[in-house]
């Protein structure tokens, strides 16, 4: 893909490219890769002010989303951050992260997370948001949450069952595990593995921008408007939200998130 890039928001970094076939599509990389790219409050700002920005830009057809680096992309939700929130910051929190990814899922144009390495937690919850996923072969997907001591709270809860079924999404949410890629290509998960996820992303667009544009667009709109269940998402979502919110003020998150700072396996005590 040819490259020109725009000014950063913050940690997030915008390039206009050009697809193998020729579509104008907009790479959007949360460049924090030193914190595995985690998703703090500035890069969440980021995200949502790059996200509004492009949904006003003719020229990009599609958006790739993905992480800087080779190890991650997103490795969860800024841990330092999460430490610090009470029953009331941890509502309003997972209030805008919400909103925030339920922006990108309601995008007009196509939106594809090429996923390298690990996404985990608030990672994988915004690669769900995505309306496709492309990831290289032995990245690692899960939402291990519940080992802090806490849940998802960015919308995993909800969006994860609906896209590879009840029993798949308890056991990785309950047990946090993470599972490889090429497992969650055969669940549903992942649309497309390859050794270049931005570069699968854009094959994968470009089958879908040699059709009409308009047509795309009515398309998208046309399964956010129909998607089943809508009003049930948004009770789940309201539910996801004041459940972490009250886990916030529990012993078990201070220790889970201690336990993971300080290297060592937790102790919860269910209080």
């Amino acid at each position: 893909m040819t490259t020109a890039e725009t000014a950063p928001v913050g940690p997030v970094r915008t390039e206009r490219r050009t697809t193998p076939d020729g579509h104008p599509v907009a790479l959007v990389t949360i460049a924090r890769p030193k914190a595995l790219n985690a998703l703090n409050r500035e890069t969440m700002d980021a995200l949502q002010q790059t996200f509004a920005d492009l949904a006003a830009d003719p020229e990009s057809r599609a958006i790739v989303l993905t992480g800087a680096g080779d190890r991650a992309f997103v490795a969860g939700a800024d841990i330092g951050e999460l430490r610090d929130l009470t029953p009331e910051s941890g509502l309003a929190a997972m209030r805008r992260g919400q909103e925030i990814l339920g922006a990108i899922e309601r995008s007009e144009k196509p939106v594809v997370a090429a996923i390298g390495g690990f996404a985990l937690g608030g990672g994988l919850e915004l690669a769900l948001a995505c309306h496709f996923r492309v990831a290289r072969p032995g990245s690692k997907l899960g939402l291990p949450e519940v080992r802090l001591g806490v849940i998802p709270g960015y919308g995993g809860t909800q969006r994860l069952p609906r896209l590879v079924g009840r029993s798949v999404a308890l056991r990785m949410i309950l047990t946090g595990d993470p599972i490889p890629a090429e497992q969650a290509l055969a669940v549903g998960l992942v649309d497309v593995l390859d050794d270049d996820p931005v570069a699968g992303a854009a094959a994968l667009l470009d089958r879908l921008l040699r059709n009409g544009p308009l047509a795309v667009r009515a398309a998208l709109a046309a399964v956010n408007a129909a998607a089943p269940g809508e009003a049930g998402l948004e009770n789940g979502l309201a539910r996801e939200r004041e459940l972490f919110a009250s886990l916030c003020g529990a012993d078990d998150m201070r220790e889970g998130i201690a336990a993971f700072l300080e290297k060592r396996s937790p102790t919860f005590r269910g209080r």
